[in-house]
């Protein structure tokens, strides 16, 4: 997969320099197998002159091969759905998955959720800096940022429950009971309704449950039932009734329009955080290495637009169309250290 997108980056800068390389090969060979008199000197001398003279015009030639190769090298990345700004160093993290975010716009925070390090990270992203770390929450997964209440409720894994922090002192307020397996989810402001992933095979169950749960009530109200054994993400469309679904054990895209699923998108393989801008009227999906961009064509209707490289298992990502930015997470990885890439949305 990787050779694949490399050569879509940069495939026609490589043919630039394989025309060059080939260009320098032919005058190699030529130089070093024309054979000439010595008795000729003029022959001799000319042929010099000759030579000068091809090799200061091959010499600006292969200056313009290069302008071009590194041109068409930018020109191949600029044509991609994201680009790739800055990256925030978590040097004292250790390897392990990350797994979800959530944003405070009026705050300028980003939260991210360290699921092998239990902890809840907390970013000021106008310095795109490390601010706060909340430890010991129990392989958090999920979060939901509720800027009226000021609270952060965080899906904890290990122990089953959504815990709800006070955003300001980040101090516990209460812990709700949901599925066993509960990990991804989405949020509708307007119904003031929590959709969570879970069951599943965390659950030993041969199909998922998507709780839903009243944020005004702190109650599960419903489920829906979904065939699949792993749903690691989901995206809601506003002012419309569809969900998207990462259903990540048949590599899959799921539109479900909260009660059935209507339509299913190829994607790839450790498929994790999605997200859906209703006004660009595109969807991203993290995977292990590269984000997927489709194009909304019509309610039913979606193209792929491109594959961006990330980084190993940097499947952990958020999409904040106000700031038109693209956070993924990428946890350590041998010698490369975690951190946090933040990408303009192009």
């Amino acid at each position: 997969m990787l050779p694949k997108i490399f050569l879509g980056m940069f495939g026609p800068a490589v043919c630039v320099f394989v025309i060059v390389a080939i260009l320098l090969g032919s005058w190699t060979w030529l130089a070093a197998n024309l054979e000439i008199e010595d008795s000729d000197l003029l022959v001799r001398k000319n042929f010099r002159t000759m030579e000068k003279k091809t090799m200061k015009r091959f010499r600006a030639f292969l200056v313009s091969a290069f302008i071009i190769f590194f041109a068409v090298s930018a020109s191949a990345q600029s044509k991609l759905p994201l680009r790739l700004l800055q990256t925030i160093p978590l040097p004292d993290l250790k390897a392990g998955d990350f797994d979800h975010f959530a944003v405070d716009l009026a705050g300028n925070r980003l939260f991210l959720t360290g699921e092998a390090n239990n902890a809840v990270l907390v970013f000021d992203i106008r310095a795109n800096k490390l601010i706060h770390t909340i430890p010991d929450v129990d392989e958090p997964h999920s979060l939901l940022y509720l800027p009226a209440a000021k609270q952060l409720w965080v899906v904890a894994g290990g122990d089953g429950t959504l815990k709800i922090f006070d955003s300001g002192t980040y101090a516990l307020i209460e812990s709700v009971k949901v599925t066993e397996g509960a990990d991804s989810s989405a949020y509708d402001p307007a119904k003031h309704l929590f959709y969570i992933a879970a069951g599943g095979s965390d659950a030993k169950m041969a199909f998922s449950l998507i709780n839903i749960v009243d944020t005004s009530t702190r109650k599960k109200v419903g489920d829906i039932q979904v065939d699949s054994a792993n749903i690691e993400a989901m995206a809601i469309e506003k002012n419309g009734p569809r969900i998207f679904a990462n259903v990540r054990d048949k590599s899959l895209v799921g539109v479900i329009d909260r009660e059935k699923i209507i339509a299913t998108l190829p994607t790839a393989e450790m498929t994790d955080d999605m997200a859906f801008d209703p006004a660009g009227k595109r969807i991203y999906v993290a995977c292990n290495d590269f984000t997927v961009v489709y194009s909304q064509k019509d309610a039913d209707h979606y193209e792929e637009l491109g594959r961006v490289p990330t980084g190993f298992r940097a499947k952990t990502a958020i999409l904040v169309p106000q700031l038109k930015r693209y956070y993924v997470a990428a946890p350590r990885h041998e010698k490369e250290m975690a951190g946090v890439k933040v990408y303009a949305v192009q």
